[in-house]
């Protein structure tokens, strides 16, 4: 049978719009999927402020890879161990999800987030940020956790203001085994660093002789002096690995 061809064109529409209901119904799904594995999360992290292993265990997989910011390999079992820590007047300790990013690939799920930690204790504020990728799997109807990756996001420390007359005493050129040359001078209040021929970028002091770039806190710079005082180098820092950097010129 032959379909005239306003027919064919009409059996087109009909089949264009089953395919974008079809698109639409699947990503329905997922953004129904995304947002029950963002209050799982949530809950999940609310029980670890909290200690409550029981809570945690019930989201985990019998199999998952778990890391910690701290780089350290937890097993469901660990997690499980854990007991409720009798809440207190003098600290309150608030984890939230937030920049919650989810890709879901069937009966998996891939998602990223930060938990952002507000804690008061005594008196005393703290405010951490942490990183995480975490996959989820589908069994039988019940999503769970299979391995969960986390890191620490590191904020700028706070700065401190020196006299230009003392950030004058790092003013100079320094040069690395590998022949890279850091470049120092000082504008105004602030010391300036430039590597090669590059752009000069404005240092911060943590304390005296440590000094980092804003907005790469992952890094410090160590100055060493001799036994006069005089500064002759300084080690760029970074997770607890040095280059060094003598003064030349």
């Amino acid at each position: 049978m032959r379909l005239s061809s306003s027919a064919f064109q009409g059996l087109i529409v009909v089949v264009a719009a089953l395919g974008c209901a079809s698109a639409a119904t699947a990503a329905d799904t997922d953004a129904a999927i995304s947002a029950l594995l963002r209050q799982k999360t949530q809950e999940f992290s609310d029980a670890g402020q909290r200690n409550d292993g029981a809570a945690m265990a019930a989201s985990l997989d019998d199999r998952i890879v778990f890391f910690n910011e701290g780089g350290d390999m937890a097993t469901r079992a660990d997690m499980a161990s854990g007991t409720p820590t009798p809440p207190s007047p003098s600290v309150r300790t608030v984890m939230t999800v937030e920049d919650w990013h989810c890709e879901v690939h069937g009966n998996v799920a891939v998602a990223s987030f930060i938990d952002d930690q507000q804690r008061d204790a005594y008196g005393e504020r703290f405010h951490a940020r942490y990183r995480s990728v975490e996959t989820w799997l589908n069994e039988g109807g019940t999503w769970r956790m299979i391995g969960s990756e986390t890191i620490a996001l590191n904020d700028d420390p706070r700065a401190i203001a020196l006299p230009a007359a003392d950030l004058d005493q790092y003013v100079g050129a320094y040069k690395a085994a590998s022949g890279q040359i850091f470049t120092l001078s000082r504008a105004g209040t602030t010391l300036m660093a430039a590597t090669g021929d590059g752009a000069p970028t404005a240092q911060s002091a943590e304390a005296r002789d440590v000094f980092f770039t804003p907005g790469r806190a992952r890094f410090r710079k160590v100055f060493e002096r001799d036994a006069g005082g005089k500064v002759i180098g300084f080690f760029v820092r970074r997770e607890g690995h040095d280059t060094h950097f003598a003064r030349v010129g």
